[in-house]
């Protein structure tokens, strides 16, 4: 691990998404709550919080974080067909919370395929990409529209 024990403690913030391109079929019977294994965009949403606490666990040399807040937001988008997933990870710390993001939504996606593959095994997740990161000795920095 690196040492971070000489940082300044900083509000650290970071935003990540994912995206799981599906069959417009499929994203009408989440939509409509008709997926047999059950609430697709609530357990997923529930996963994606669960694995970003749990991100050191899963990353070798990944420090663990207090986290104040990890929040996992899905929104259907009818015209990838597909479910666009955001999460945002909050901690005042030494180091950064981009790894506990990208966890989060990696995380949530496999949780949609995991549900909706009886029905879909030719969903896509992609698109996995850090959004924006705040606090620490880097600043702010943003993904550029288009990117």
């Amino acid at each position: 691990m690196v040492d971070v024990g000489e940082k300044a403690i900083s509000r650290r913030v970071a935003r990540a998404e994912a995206t799981v391109r599906m069959a417009a079929t499929t994203l009408s019977l989440i939509v409509d709550g008709e997926v047999p294994k059950g609430d697709v965009v609530g357990v997923a949403r529930l996963a994606g919080v669960m694995a970003g606490k749990k991100t050191s666990e899963l990353i070798p040399l990944c420090h663990p974080l207090p986290l104040d807040a990890v929040a996992v937001d899905i929104e259907a988008d009818r015209e990838l067909p597909g479910l666009r997933i955001v999460a945002e990870a909050r901690v005042d710390g030494r180091t950064g919370v981009e790894m506990e993001a990208l966890t989060a939504v990696s995380v949530a996606a496999l949780t949609v395929y995991d549900m909706c593959k009886a029905v879909d095994r030719g969903m896509e997740i992609s698109c996995v990409r850090l959004l924006e990161k705040l606090g620490g000795r880097s600043g702010h920095w943003r993904r550029e529209a288009g990117d």
